[in-house]
């Protein structure tokens, strides 16, 4: 059925290798990040057996889905007040940065007779998750050691995700000295000092990550092969493990601008068009309900995207070598928000090659 995505699960698999071999040659364990495919197990298994020492997602709904693997389970995303029970049953270890939420994991760890282990984190200037003033934290370090059910396992920060703040070795350098405050201060051992995602692997890719920094959380750099500090590729990764494919619905000649008087379109935006003459257009049977259209890049560069609506997506063929025929499909490259979208909707099939 289509649409589908195609998921090479090779790629995948190469791709955790290289990026955990190349960490651990410095010291830094990897946490491998599920969210994007909803962690499903068939893509999950290739990031275990690439070796990944643990596997994170932002939604307990998907931790649920990765019992099956004898690892290290974190909840990268700060817990509900709501979930607090599902936290502790399903994750090992959780990123948090409140200590009311701490004090009801807790509470909920000693009802169920168990240690749950948690990193702090510092918001190092993307303002996103995290304790702005050390002080605060360094307050909220005594009351979490007095806990008896929670281990203060390390503590983290998060960068580009929000403010776009570029990781520099002179910024995660703050976080390891908070590190060493925190371990002189109270005489304790941090195990974990977690520098960020896919957009701190820049800074090891150039053999500029520094001393101290012993754990990444790890996606895009791995599912897509991409760096998130600007967004390239790796140079050595597989940058093609999601192929979205759809189907060619209608295909006919027309204008290239609608007829008549323009208003806003289903999604409330005012659309602009260039007079290109009459132009051979497909409408592909795949929309905004299943992909971030923004995010595809036709396999075949000849192609252009004109815009979609909620279940088509309309194509320029005009410039295409290539003969099409209704009933063929056409495959397009996925960016992060792209393969997000479409692993996440329940109209895209998947297809697993290996």
């Amino acid at each position: 059925m289509f649409p589908k995505i195609k998921i090479d699960l090779h790629g995948i698999r190469e791709n955790t290798t290289r990026v955990c071999d190349k960490c651990k040659s410095i010291g830094i364990d990897v946490t491998a990040i599920t969210k994007v495919f909803l962690a499903d197990e068939n893509i999950a298994e290739c990031l275990v057996t690439g070796g990944t020492t643990a596997l994170g997602d932002s939604r307990i709904e998907n931790l649920k889905n990765l019992g099956c693997f004898n690892m290290e389970k974190w909840l990268v995303r700060i817990p509900m007040e709501s979930e607090i029970e599902d936290v502790i049953k399903y994750s090992d270890v959780s990123l948090n940065s409140e200590i009311k939420t701490i004090r009801l994991l807790n509470k909920e760890a000693y009802k169920q007779d168990t240690t749950h282990k948690v990193i702090l984190m510092a918001d190092l200037g993307d303002l996103r998750e995290g304790y702005f003033s050390t002080d605060d934290l360094l307050s909220d370090v005594d009351k979490v050691l007095q806990m008896k059910n929670i281990e203060l396992y390390g503590i983290g920060t998060n960068l580009t995700c929000f403010g776009a703040i570029i990781p520099r070795p002179e910024t995660l350098q703050k976080l390891v000295k908070i590190k060493e405050r925190i371990e002189n201060d109270f005489d304790i051992e941090l195990k974990v000092v977690s520098g960020g995602n896919s957009s701190s692997y820049t800074l090891v890719d150039r053999g500029e990550m520094i001393d101290g920094i012993n754990s990444l959380r790890l996606g895009e750099v791995i599912l897509l092969g991409n760096e998130t500090s600007y967004g390239t590729p790796v140079e050595g990764l597989h940058h093609d493990n999601f192929i979205l494919e759809a189907q060619i619905v209608e295909l006919k000649e027309k204008p290239s601008v609608p007829i008549g008087e323009i208003g806003i379109d289903a999604f409330g935006n005012k659309p602009e068009f260039v007079n290109k003459g009459t132009m051979k257009r497909a409408i592909i049977a795949v929309g905004k309900q299943d992909v971030r259209i923004d995010g595809m890049t036709p396999v075949d560069s000849d192609i252009e995207i004109l815009g979609a609506s909620s279940d088509h997506t309309i194509l320029d063929l005009t410039n295409v070598n290539k003969i099409y025929k209704l009933g063929d499909t056409v495959s397009f490259k996925l960016d992060y928000g792209a393969t997000l979208a479409a692993m996440t909707s329940k109209y895209v099939d998947k297809e697993y090659i290996d």
